[in-house]
């Protein structure tokens, strides 16, 4: 058996077409989401994040506002821009990209973003509506995430989900989705005694741990639904994931490939988030 490969690019090319026709109709009502986008210093890896998120932006007729600071910016200086622009009817979300330069407090930087402008979904009132089940912003990538779960049409709602990984960004926010979903839940992570154990028992598995190899064959449930968050570089310097894609697509029913799986996901979630943010903004 090889499992069915979970497509982003393509489930990621028909969900920005919808919110393309969504902005469509919020600008020719005369109200134009816009996102603004903050890189702090010159971290080369970060600013081809950013050029890709303003790209997509372009691409679905959401106005992005890219501002880009030298690394000297102080931590002042930035939470006072960021007050400027929470204050800013014509923005609807504010991302800083991470990392940022050591001089400043990137949890400071978070919480001084309005959480009606919270597009990352990283903020604590940002958690705290995820944990209490109230609509909000989710993070982009856990998003992503059960949109391709959604995608396979396998049922999430009394499965067995396990998620390998406990990050704020990641791991705590999948999990939570995955329980709104009336999946049973089970964290793994650096600390768990036999991982193993545990997802061979998965009819899901979320791998976000930043290790090659996380997960192997011998590890999955036949039939699993396998999500590869991770990106790191093999020995060959080609991208991979935090699974052994050829061992463990032999056994799993679906997974996602690295990359095309979970990435452009997140960036269209980001989005979705911005779309959002518009629209409650009018309510």
């Amino acid at each position: 058996m090889s499992a069915q490969l979970i497509d982003g690019n393509a489930l990621s090319t028909q969900l920005r077409a919808q919110i393309a026709a969504r902005v469509g109709d919020l600008t020719a009502r005369g109200l134009t989401p816009g996102l603004a986008v903050i890189l702090v210093g010159d971290d080369p890896a970060s600013a081809v994040y950013v050029r890709n998120k303003v790209r997509a932006c372009e691409v679905t007729g959401i106005r992005s506002l890219l501002e880009q600071y030298p690394a000297t910016l102080t931590e002042a200086e930035l939470l006072a821009r960021i007050a400027a622009l929470n204050a800013d009817p014509s923005v609807h979300g504010i991302l800083v990209q991470m990392p940022l330069p050591r001089h400043i407090d990137p949890h400071k930087v978070i919480e001084a973003i309005s959480i009606h402008k919270d597009v990352d979904g990283y903020s604590v009132q940002s958690a705290g509506e995820l944990m209490a089940g109230l609509p909000g912003l989710r993070p982009c990538t856990p998003w992503g995430c059960m949109k391709l779960i959604e995608s396979t049409g396998v049922p999430i709602a009394g499965r067995h989900a396990v998620v390998i990984g406990r990050s704020n960004t990641v791991g705590k926010p999948m999990a939570l989705l995955l329980l709104q979903a009336h999946a049973t839940v089970t964290v793994c992570h650096s600390g768990t005694s036999d991982l193993a154990a545990h997802t061979r028992q998965a009819d899901l598995v979320v791998v976000a741990t930043g290790r090659r190899n996380t997960l192997s064959a011998d590890m999955v449930k036949p039939g699993a639904v396998v999500i590869d968050v991770g990106i790191n570089r093999g020995e060959d310097g080609k991208l991979c994931g935090d699974v052994d894609f050829d061992g463990v697509r032999q056994v799993a029913g679906w997974i996602t490939p690295v990359p095309g799986g979970v990435g452009p996901m997140t960036i269209t979630m980001l989005l979705a988030n911005t779309l959002q943010a518009t629209e409650r903004a009018m309510s």
